[in-house]
């Protein structure tokens, strides 16, 4: 793939962000600060970019925006499951090694994204799930909070 969109196009490269709120139907109420969140979430990712900053560092940086706002499902704004636990998820990949770490039904932390990213430079493996990515979070001195810490008021009819 590398080589093919090598050869289409001899004009310099320029990074892009693309963010996204994620994969659901954002209710009306939730619209405009979605959006909001997007945009500083792309905005902060840029920044990084523009300081020179590696493109992990920017995936980085704009996802825990998103997993700090509150408009969306990640971090604060989770969702309870079943069990009335909030159990987050998050990937990353390097694009340049192609290296990815990720983290699956994972207990309340802020930023899952950060810990997924510790998964992938700290650790053989590429996924850890459950109680164990539980674990290797506190392991890793990432906080646990309580699931009330993530979530919020609009979340919780969702149960």
């Amino acid at each position: 793939m590398r080589a093919l969109s090598r050869g289409l196009s001899s004009a310099p490269r320029r990074p892009v962000i693309v963010v996204h709120g994620g994969a659901w139907a954002i209710p009306e109420l939730l619209t405009d600060r979605s959006v909001a969140g997007c945009e500083a979430a792309a905005a902060a990712g840029w920044e990084v970019l523009r300081r020179g900053g590696a493109a992990l560092d920017a995936v980085e940086t704009a996802t825990r925006i998103l997993e700090d706002d509150p408009a969306f499902d990640a971090g604060h704004g989770a969702v309870l499951n079943e069990r009335g636990d909030v159990e987050l998820d998050a990937i990353v990949m390097d694009g340049k090694s192609l290296n990815s770490g990720a983290v699956a039904a994972i207990g309340p932390v802020a930023n899952p994204v950060s810990v997924a990213r510790m998964v992938m430079q700290r650790t053989p493996h590429c996924l850890l799930v459950g109680e164990g990515a539980t674990r290797f979070a506190q392991q890793q001195g990432v906080p646990l909070l309580r699931s009330s810490d993530l979530v919020t008021a609009e979340a919780e009819p969702q149960q």
